[in-house]
Parts: C-alpha cells; sequence; structure tokens
C-alpha cells in the first residue's frame, strides 16, 4: 500500500506541476516533453526521457540484466548443489543470527545475502544484483505471508540499498574525466558516508523489529569489519588515482574469477553435474528478470514523469530561497539536486552530478559534494520495485520510509564531511 501511494503521489504530482507550467507560464512544449522527450535531444530542457522512451530504456534493463542473473544465478546453483553457500551460511551466522532471528541456522539465504554484500563493498554490481534476487528469493521461502515483506527481508533491503562501497570507481572515473586535480580526494569521504548510512539503516530497523544492538557478537563484527576496512583505506589512500583504479579492477574482477573456480572446483570434488547445475540456475535467472520488467517500467516511468515535469526544479529552487532567508553558507544547495534524484534514479543522479561539476567545476565545492553524494546509498525506489517485485511483494510495510531515512542520514552526513574536508574550497 505504501508503494502504491508514494507511486501515484509522483504521477500525481508531476502532472499538476506541469500542468501549472504549461497554462500559467506558457511553457506549451511541456507536455510533449513528458511523453515522447528524448535525453539526448539539444532541445530538451530537461534533458531526460519522457514516457515512451522509459519504457523502452526499462525493458532494455531488463534485457541487458538477463544474461548477467542467467550467469550468476546459474553459478550460485552451482554452488548451492556443492555445499557452498551453506558453508558460507555456517561461517557468517553468529552475526546474522542477530540481526536475522527469524532465519534458521544453515539456511541458504545467509550464504545469499553474504554474497550479495560482498558484491556491493567491491562495487560488483553486476554481480551484487543476481546474488541479492536470490537473497531475496530465499528469504521468501521462508516468509510466511507471501504478498507482505518480512522482517528479514525488510532488514536485508535497506542494508542492501546502503551497502558501503570500498573504492567508488565510477565516481573517480568521472572526475579524472572532468580534469579534477585529485580525482580520489572524495574517497575517504565516500567509505564514511556509506558506512554511517549502513549503520543508521541497521538501527533504524532494528528499532522498528526490537533487535538489541548492544550484544557482543555484533558488537564484535562490527568492530572487526571496521578494523578490516580501515586498514583498507590507510592502504589505498596512499595510491595515485592510476594505481587505484588499477587495483581496484584486480582486487574485483580477480575475485569474481576466483569465486568462479572455487565454485568449479568444489562442485568437482562433490561430484556435481556441473553443466545441468549451471542451466537450472541459469533458467531460473531468466525467468526472474523478465518477471520484474512490470515494476520497473512502472516505477521508471513515475520516476520519468517527475523529472520531465520540472518538478525537481521547483524543489530545489525552493529549497535555495528557504536557506537563502537565514544568510548562512548555502553552497551546499547547489550540490543537493544529486542528492535527491539518487533515491529515484542512479543514472539520473549521475547525470546530476555531471552536470554539477560541469557547472561550477570538479574541485569546486558543489562538484565534490555531488560526487560524495552520489556514493552515499543505492537508488532508492530502483531497488524496492526490483527486489520486492520479483519475488511478488504487495506491502512493503516501513521498509520505503526506513530506507529514505537512511537516504537522509547520508545526506547530512555528506554534508558535514563535505565542510570538513573542502570547507574552504570555492
Amino acid at each position: 500500500m505504501t508503494l502504491s501511494r508514494i507511486w501515484s503521489a509522483f504521477i500525481i504530482v508531476a502532472i499538476i506541476v506541469a500542468a501549472i507550467k504549461c497554462f500559467f507560464f506558457g511553457n506549451t512544449d511541456i507536455f510533449n516533453w513528458m511523453v515522447v522527450g528524448k535525453a539526448d535531444d539539444a532541445l530538451n530542457p530537461y534533458k531526460a526521457d519522457g514516457i515512451i522512451e522509459t519504457c523502452w530504456t526499462a525493458v532494455t534493463i531488463c534485457l541487458k540484466l538477463i544474461g548477467i542473473m542467467a550467469l550468476f544465478m546459474g553459478f550460485m546453483n552451482i554452488a548451492e548443489r556443492a555445499g557452498g553457500v551453506r558453508l558460507l551460511s555456517r561461517i557468517i551466522y553468529p552475526f546474522f543470527s542477530k540481526i536475522f532471528p527469524d532465519i534458521p541456522k544453515g539456511h541458504p539465504a545467509t550464504g545469499h545475502m553474504m554474497m550479495n554484500f560482498s558484491a556491493n563493498l567491491l562495487g560488483l554490481d553486476n554481480a551484487a544484483t543476481p546474488f541479492g534476487l536470490k537473497a531475496m528469493d530465499s528469504l521468501q521461502e521462508l516468509n510466511p505471508d507471501k504478498s507482505r515483506a518480512s522482517n528479514s527481508q525488510i532488514m536485508f533491503l535497506c542494508l542492501h540499498a546502503c551497502g558501503p562501497t570500498l573504492i567508488p570507481v565510477s565516481i573517480i572515473a568521472i572526475r579524472a574525466s572532468a580534469n579534477a586535480a585529485n580525482p580520489t580526494d572524495i574517497f575517504i569521504p565516500c567509505m564514511i558516508v556509506t558506512f554511517a548510512s549502513t549503520l543508521a539503516a541497521m538501527c533504524i530497523v532494528s528499532f522498528r523489529q526490537k533487535i538489541n544492538l548492544f550484544q557482543p557478537v555484533i558488537l564484535g563484527w562490527i568492530l572487526g569489519i571496521s578494523v578490516l576496512i580501515t586498514l583498507l583505506v590507510i592502504y589505498l589512500v596512499s595510491l595515485d588515482a592510476a594505481p587505484l583504479q588499477s587495483f581496484s579492477g584486480l582486487l574485483s574482477n580477480g575475485l569474481i574469477l576466483l569465486i568462479f573456480l572455487l565454485i568449479i572446483v568444489g562442485a568437482f570434488y562433490k561430484k556435481i553435474d556441473v553443466f545441468d547445475a549451471f542451466i537450472e540456475g541459469a533458467k531460473g535467472g531468466f525467468e526472474t528478470a523478465v518477471k520484474i520488467i512490470p515494476y520497473l517500467v512502472g516505477m521508471l516511468v513515475a520516476i520519468s514523469m517527475l523529472r520531465t515535469s520540472g518538478t525537481f526544479d521547483v524543489i530545489i529552487d525552493g529549497m535555495k530561497n528557504f536557506f537563502g532567508l537565514f544568510g548562512g553558507d548555502t553552497r551546499f544547495v547547489e550540490g543537493l539536486p544529486t542528492a535527491l534524484v539518487r533515491p529515484l534514479s542512479a543514472s539520473g543522479a549521475r547525470g546530476m552530478m555531471v552536470s554539477t561539476m560541469t557547472a561550477y567545476g570538479a574541485d569546486s565545492f558543489a562538484g565534490r559534494l555531488a560526487s560524495i553524494m552520489q556514493g552515499s546509498s543505492d537508488s532508492t525506489f530502483y531497488v524496492v520495485a526490483v527486489y520486492f517485485g520479483a519475488v511478488g511483494i504487495k506491502n512493503t510495510r516501513y521498509a520505503i520510509g526506513s530506507m529514505l531515512l537512511a537516504d537522509l542520514v547520508g545526506i547530512i552526513t555528506s554534508i558535514i564531511l563535505a565542510y570538513l574536508f573542502f570547507g574552504s574550497v570555492a
């Protein structure tokens, strides 16, 4: 019901704003841009696809996802048959049993979630999505009400949406292409922001689910992970931009190949029919990718209407005027478009980040703040549409509210860190 209301509100607000612009401000082309506009059209003032183009984009995303889903879910099925996922589940169970108390010991959902979190941590988006969808499917098996999100699904999705990424490679690459003096200077702030938003998501959901986070096991794991991340950050900070990107590629892509190798070797050891297991899992990946098309089309169209109606411009102008009344430093407002679009669209937020760097400079305060915000979290509504849609969840309960609160923590933390690290920059 929450998702239905939000989706309906997006469409209603977008049409009302567009109608006001059309009939009161003479913007007679706005309905045309909303329906058939193209982002790459030089005359398009909003630089966003209209409804028709967005529908094609949604299907294209799913078509590209089919191959990736088939590959990774095929390998995941081999790992399950060989017992690798259950082994991973037993290793991580002491910690997960505290924040996911409804998951039985040794259940494969634990291993699937761990694979998803690990892929997110290393920036492996192509691997994180199939692992995450497999985790949602496993959690759905334990869900007594198949149309209503379970506590475990909500906790998992909130942590996934805020999951920290060690090296924001794409952001560093964009900053380098924009001729930033030091493209990696946003690396530490991005790490801190994602870690803060992840802890915020865990605290918010734990409060709703009455989970005590001050248990020794939880504190020990959080402290251990923090120490490991800190040590890795210390090493990565010592690298220049080129070695950093090289190390990132070696670590992330090398890990994918290592996982494939371990799965195949383990399957041979267990005498598993490897190719048959792969094909069975790949079929499931194909079916899942096709199943999410309606959910993705609906969500992306609503978001497109918000963008092409100029609703974001109205919000940003209003915020600039509001904060300007207090006479304080309002430089952060120039970086907020990225943060506002981020929960709705990853590509849209990336475009906002590039637009901010183009307008103010890659090394400006606004450009750096937009970069930090771009790396702060995943796209909340995209995640909700894809992950809940894949398992047929209609009642998302408090998942969206919790994720948006965690996003807010990420935004506030981003602003604080931007002033702390780059406050003296114009």
